[in-house]
Order: C-alpha cells, then sequence, then structure tokens
C-alpha cells in the first residue's frame, strides 16, 4: 500500500487540532522570531555598523545664503549668547540662548518652504511623519566634475548612468550630490563662490528632478548652502529642486557634510527637524548609518 504524503498527514492533524490549541501553535512560532530592532542593535554594538555625521557646525561664522535685495529679506546671521557659565548668573551650569534662522548651516526644508507647497496640512516641520525622517541614501558623486567646473550641473544622462552602475534608485529614497563642497564651508566667500554675476555653485537640471520625482524620491539633498545651483534662477521653473520638489510634497537638505564617506548605496540617513509650529525648515543633525 502507497504511504500517504507526510506533509498532507501534518496538515490533516492541525486541522483536527482544537481552535485554541493552534492559536498556542501560531503564538509559539512568533515567539521564536526575533525582533528585528535587536540585529540591528547587535548590528551597532558589534560595529559592523558605524554613524557618520553628515554636518556641519553651526555658529556665527556659518555661511548663510544671499538674496538680492530685490528678491527679498535675508536670514541674519547666527548669534550664540551666553545666559551662564558656572557663575554668578548660575553657579553650577551653562547655557546659552540662539538667534538662528530656520535654514541655516545644514538644514531641513519642508514642502511649505516654497511657494508650491504652501497648501500641504502635513508640510510643516511639526506635521511631517516621523517615518519620513529614516530613508535609505543614493549618493551620486559629481566631485571629478565640479572639481573642473563649479557651475556643474547634474543632468538626467547622468542619473542613468548611475543607475547602470548602482542600480535604479528605490522608491522612498533620498537622492544626494556629492560635490566636495563641503570642503569650502571654512570660509563664506569660497562657499557661496559669487561674483557679479551671481553665484557659482553646482546643483540639478528642472529636468533631473522630474526624473527624481518619477522614480518616487522622499527628498534631495546637497553640499551647497541651498538645494539649488547657483544659476537655478534662470532655470525653468526657476530654482526647480524647491519649486518641484515642495510641489510634490518632498523635502530639502542643504549644507550636508561628508557625502565622501557614504557608499554610492547602502546607507540610511536620519534627517530630523526640530518639531516647530509652522516650521519652515529647521537646523538639524544629519546621521547616516553604513555597514561596515
Amino acid at each position: 500500500m502507497a504511504r500517504k504524503p507526510v506533509a498532507a498527514k501534518k496538515a490533516r492533524a492541525s486541522a483536527k487540532k482544537p481552535a485554541k490549541a493552534r492559536t498556542a501553535t501560531k503564538k509559539a512560532v512568533a515567539k521564536k522570531k526575533k525582533p528585528a530592532l535587536g540585529g540591528i542593535a547587535q548590528a551597532f554594538l558589534s560595529g559592523r555598523v558605524k554613524v557618520i555625521d553628515l554636518t556641519a557646525t553651526l555658529g556665527p561664522e556659518t555661511p548663510l545664503i544671499k538674496l538680492p535685495p530685490q528678491i527679498g529679506l535675508n536670514t541674519p546671521g547666527v548669534e550664540i549668547h551666553e545666559i551662564s557659565h558656572y557663575d554668578q548668573n548660575g553657579p553650577f551650569w551653562a547655557w546659552n540662548w540662539l538667534k538662528i534662522g530656520e535654514h541655516s548651516g545644514t538644514h531641513f526644508d519642508a514642502p511649505v518652504h516654497w511657494i508650491t507647497g504652501r497648501d500641504y496640512k502635513n508640510g510643516s516641520t511639526d506635521t511631517i511623519a516621523p517615518k519620513n525622517f529614516v530613508a535609505p541614501v543614493c549618493v551620486i558623486d559629481c566631485s571629478r566634475q565640479v572639481k573642473k567646473n563649479p557651475d556643474f550641473l547634474l543632468t538626467v544622462d547622468h542619473v542613468k548612468a548611475w543607475e547602470a552602475e548602482h542600480g535604479r534608485i528605490e522608491r522612498g529614497s533620498w537622492v544626494v550630490m556629492r560635490t566636495d563642497w563641503y570642503k569650502r564651508n571654512g570660509s563664506e566667500k569660497d562657499f557661496l563662490n559669487a561674483d557679479e554675476n551671481g553665484p557659482h555653485s553646482p546643483g540639478p537640471t528642472a529636468e533631473t528632478i522630474q526624473f527624481l520625482l518619477k522614480r518616487g524620491i522622499i527628498g534631495w539633498g546637497s553640499e551647497t548652502v541651498g538645494t539649488d545651483a547657483g544659476s537655478a534662477g534662470g532655470m525653468t521653473p526657476p530654482f526647480p529642486a524647491h519649486n518641484l520638489m515642495h510641489k510634490a510634497n518632498r523635502y530639502g537638505l542643504a549644507s550636508l557634510c561628508n557625502l565622501d564617506k557614504l557608499p554610492p548605496k547602502g546607507a540610511v540617513i536620519i534627517a530630523a527637524p526640530l518639531k516647530i509650529r509652522n516650521g519652515t525648515g529647521s537646523p538639524l543633525r544629519v546621521l547616516a548609518l553604513v555597514e561596515r
């Protein structure tokens, strides 16, 4: 006589079990699963994951964007004022108060920062879903081109060439443009790199931003003072990294550092702005998690 398959016997035996027994079995199996966060914690403890700081130091010397007076007002410079320093104003503690604009230093651009994103109910720093502050990052290296030409523009062809080598940009990722521009950050003159014709700094074309939005990215980041190129005012639309990204309820990161320490793909960044009421942006500490 032919033997009945073992799998069939197990299935019938399971079906004969009372509902309570089947539930208990499922719970036992669930307990055996390792928590996802436990794996992450172990990776940190073992040193398999390192944390890289992508943030510039913030202080009175921090370079800020300079708008022509006919366009609008500028952000005041960063000020740090001492309240006490273990003295008669506070014998056991030291603390300061700050005067700072939302878009100072390494900062986050929320959708409501731009007129095209002003109507989003979840477009300010206090209303954006927290899950959007942690995401994988794709790093497009343009440092060689920018060294030769500070006005270099990242085109769709450049992005497609990157994808051909590293794989398609995944939905929900940050895309950041590595230029090594952050190495100029010690000098406002060099960082802004402006002359009588305006600023000369790298960035994306409007077509590139449109292409990346079709890929479903969560945001665009740069090492320059803003997310757009110095020549972006003459593009159509003007300032596309702001205009188009925020129109799509997406985000920006500016004045990033140390992108040369990240792999083209595989890192995760944490970029959580301050929870400012109706905030259009915020200085923040951007951290990258990289597997060794």
